[in-house]
């Protein structure tokens, strides 16, 4: 169980560029099964990076916010974010 919510949603960034999307009640014991390839789209695309997490009440909520996020336009607001992310490490190394 997480201490922000219930729930959990969250994206990973793989090694092919796509993202993967799920929810649990555990994230920690998630991401653990997806490194050790329980997952058959992680086991084939391993796992780069966690690029988003949210924390719901309850599964209801994080049921839809994934399936929002498995949308076209959750999954160009994941790439939004992530390039939003980039700029602002690449700032953060000029001091800015």
């Amino acid at each position: 169980m997480c201490d922000h919510g219930a729930f959990v949603v969250y994206a990973l960034q793989l090694s092919n560029g796509h993202f993967y999307v799920g929810q649990t009640n555990n994230l920690q014991r998630r991401i653990h099964e997806h490194l050790r390839g329980r997952t058959p789209y992680t086991r084939k695309f391993k796992i780069k990076k966690i690029v988003y997490t949210e924390y719901l009440a309850t599964r209801s909520e994080a049921l839809k916010r994934e399936k929002f996020l498995k949308s076209g336009q959750g999954r160009q607001w994941l790439h939004n974010l992530l390039a939003e992310q980039s700029a602002l490490a690449d700032l953060s190394a000029f001091g800015g």
